[in-house]
């Protein structure tokens, strides 16, 4: 029996998520199938309740909590999302949240997490060093971590966005995905794959410190310097110690294409002034992907809108910045 999770464990997801979390639209992109040669739909999952898929992933693993567990209090690492997410799952069930955040995540998140009642500890330059703050407060506080990506219970909960998209798309050939830690490359991938077995899944990041796609190329888990990036959600590093995303994406990823920032702005102007919707850095790059070329047609293409969760001011420059836009004529 395989140690990592697999279509039984989503089913399983799906229905503790029941009632929880939204069931996004898929959408086609008739703009992005001109540019691809082939269809392409959308998965807005930029439109879950927390502003991105991770509300799934929390959600799950709090549910899977025993009531001693919950009492204690639950932490966690975060680059923004995760750390959104968990804040709402736990507030919903009135548990006790700490998120541990480098100084690189965004003033917009934090405020969010904040404002959802969640205690917010600053440490260290990087996801990996904010880790030693959550390792902190589990040895001293007793706080239960729920990880942000490596994580049955979490990959669990991602991967019924992968069975959305199966049932949305029944003949779909392609994934694009956007990669960090791989908590949903690894459940959208597993869930996919085991019923389109021919799908090609594609895992998409940005070239500052893409740190999967680095681990994958080392055959092993590497550390990679973290850098600022217009997908700052897809930051940090996947963790030396990883159990299950790793193998899970060296075992069901066909590709890993990787972005400049030049290109993820214009994904994120794409969404707006074409697709009419908002979307952060780390949700466009499929979008972004597609319109560098750097995306080849092999028959109907999903692309995940992952987040929405992005500095209004930024956002503002990009899709008014001439330079930007003239990447989309």
């Amino acid at each position: 029996m395989s140690p990592h999770p697999g279509l039984a464990d989503f089913e399983r997801a799906r229905a503790a998520l029941a009632g929880r979390i939204r069931r996004t639209p898929a959408r086609p992109s008739p703009a992005l199938a001109a540019r691809l040669g082939a269809p392409v739909v959308l998965k807005h999952e930029h439109e879950q309740t927390t502003g991105a898929f991770k509300l799934r992933g929390a959600t799950n693993a709090l549910a899977t909590l025993s009531d001693a567990e919950r009492a204690r209090g639950v932490v966690t690492v975060s680059t923004g999302n995760h750390g959104r997410a968990l804040a709402h799952a736990a507030r919903e069930v009135g548990v006790r949240c700490v998120v541990a955040m480098s100084r690189l995540v965004p003033q917009n998140k934090l405020d969010a997490i904040a404002a959802l009642g969640a205690e917010i500890a600053i440490h260290g330059a990087s996801q990996d060093e904010a880790q030693g703050e959550v390792d902190r407060r589990v040895a001293e506080e007793g706080l239960v971590e729920i990880p942000p990506f490596d994580n049955p219970d979490v990959i669990a909960g991602q991967g019924t966005l992968g069975l959305e998209l199966v049932e949305d798309v029944p003949d779909l050939a392609q994934v694009l995905i956007p990669l960090s830690g791989g908590g949903l490359a690894a459940g959208v991938a597993a869930a996919v794959k085991a019923q389109r077995p021919s799908a090609r899944i594609v895992g998409i990041s940005m070239e500052r410190g893409a740190a999967m796609q680095a681990s994958l190329a080392a055959g092993r888990p590497v550390l990679v310097e973290e850098a600022e990036s217009l997908a700052d959600s897809l930051g940090g590093g996947i963790g030396l110690e990883n159990r299950h995303t790793f193998a899970m994406l060296r075992d069901l990823m066909d590709e890993v294409v990787l972005l400049t920032e030049d290109e993820i702005a214009a994904g994120i102007a794409f969404c707006h002034a074409v697709e009419g919707v908002v979307v952060e850095g780390g949700g466009a790059v499929g979008p972004g992907a597609i319109l560098a070329g750097k995306i080849h047609p092999h028959g109907p293409t999903v692309a995940i809108l992952s987040g929405r969760n992005i500095d209004p001011a930024l956002h503002a420059r990009i899709v008014s910045d001439p330079a930007v836009l003239e990447r989309l004529a």
